[in-house]
């Protein structure tokens, strides 16, 4: 079953002072943790420590390089961004799983996550202290092994309706002849939002079997393939293509240069949560600075931040946090009966064997 995305949760935490002053107290804690601030009583530190170093970021949001180069400034910490798609991060993560290079994760999709997870390789029990509203609860997993900084769909459908009168109403129509070489959507290996697209395809036609019959009679009508949700939506623009499965936050995007383009959800539509995570083999002076981190992109400074750093792509999504509203271009969330979430727990291991099926089945 989806979330229920129309009912009131309970904060956990109740207003915005407490969320300003839980940023406060992790901000001594962790300035404290790593040398900046002397602890009570000591001589104040005029200069920087050994602890210091720098937080490595890998991350695929559109809006990071705003968020740390904010961030860094502020608390005087040192970050080193590694911004990629998400595809080449994992992987990059898993060749260095046994001496990694990275800090903090930001990506799109919690069935990564819960894969590293798994796998040991997420710090637990760290949840910044926030008044989380439903998508955000939701979004929890119950070690506390990473965090969701906001909420968007898979897949929005994408056409422009000066050409497409008669859009689908389900999955199924795909299927049929009246699409045949006109739809596109984006490869797992490089797009992060694409698997969960495909688990949630999964998920709804009842398991992995169902699921591969899907896409494989997709293919068979003429799927056309791209890397990312940007050389998608370019396929889309040049006419190749006249259906563009992406993420909601680059199709609601895309209307703003296009006014002929229109965004539909079929029901299901998948919550896509942005999540970071910690890495559990870091130093625990870089761990200090990635809690740090967190709960400063969880503040009102750094959801504005997120907002405004990439405001036709990624700042589209929809806030995790009470008191916090999307951007003013952001369609209203679709109705909990067109939603699911889907297990991360259940899916994220299956990522590796079901992107290489896709690979070596759909994408060739």
């Amino acid at each position: 079953m989806g979330p229920k995305v129309q009912k009131p949760v309970p904060a956990r935490h109740h207003g915005r002072s407490r969320l300003a002053l839980g940023l406060a107290g992790v901000t001594a804690a962790g300035l404290l943790a790593i040398g900046v601030i002397a602890p009570a009583g000591a001589a104040p530190k005029t200069t920087r420590t050994s602890q210091v170093v720098p937080l490595v970021v890998y991350s695929a949001q559109g809006y990071d390089k705003l968020v740390t180069s904010t961030f860094s400034k502020k608390y005087h910490i040192p970050v080193n961004l590694d911004d990629n798609s998400t595809g080449p991060l994992l992987t990059q993560i898993e060749a260095s799983k046994n001496n990694p290079k990275w800090g903090l994760l930001w990506v799109d999709g919690a069935t990564a996550f819960a894969a590293l997870d798994d796998q040991g390789l997420l710090f637990k029990g760290y949840e910044p202290n926030v008044s989380w509203n439903t998508l955000g609860l939701d979004s929890l997993p119950k070690d506390k092994s990473y965090t969701p900084s906001g909420v968007t769909l898979v897949a929005a459908i994408v056409y422009d309706a000066s050409k497409v009168k008669n859009p689908p109403t389900s999955w199924q129509q795909l299927l049929t002849p009246q699409w045949r070489g006109r739809v596109g959507m984006n490869d797992p290996s490089q797009s992060g939002p694409t698997y969960p697209l495909i688990a949630g395809m999964m998920n709804y036609f009842g398991g992995v079997k169902q699921g591969e019959s899907f896409f494989s009679k997709l293919k068979a009508n003429g799927l056309v393939i791209n890397p990312t949700n940007g050389p998608t939506l370019a396929a889309l623009a040049s006419g190749q293509i006249e259906l563009a499965l992406v993420q909601s936050s680059a199709g609601t995007g895309a209307t703003f240069t296009d006014h002929h383009l229109k965004v539909e959800y079929l029901k299901p539509a998948t919550l896509l949560p942005g999540v970071m995570g910690i890495d559990s083999k870091a130093p625990a002076a870089e761990q200090a600075e990635a809690k740090l981190f967190e709960q400063y992109v969880l503040s009102p400074a750094g959801q504005k931040e997120m907002q405004f750093g990439d405001p036709t792509g990624d700042s589209l999504y929809y806030p995790v946090i009470n008191g916090i509203t999307g951007r003013k271009a952001l369609p209203p969330l679709p109705p909990a009966s067109v939603l699911q979430s889907i297990d991360p727990y259940k899916w994220g291991p299956l990522e590796n064997a079901v992107n290489a099926w896709f690979t070596a089945n759909v994408v060739q």
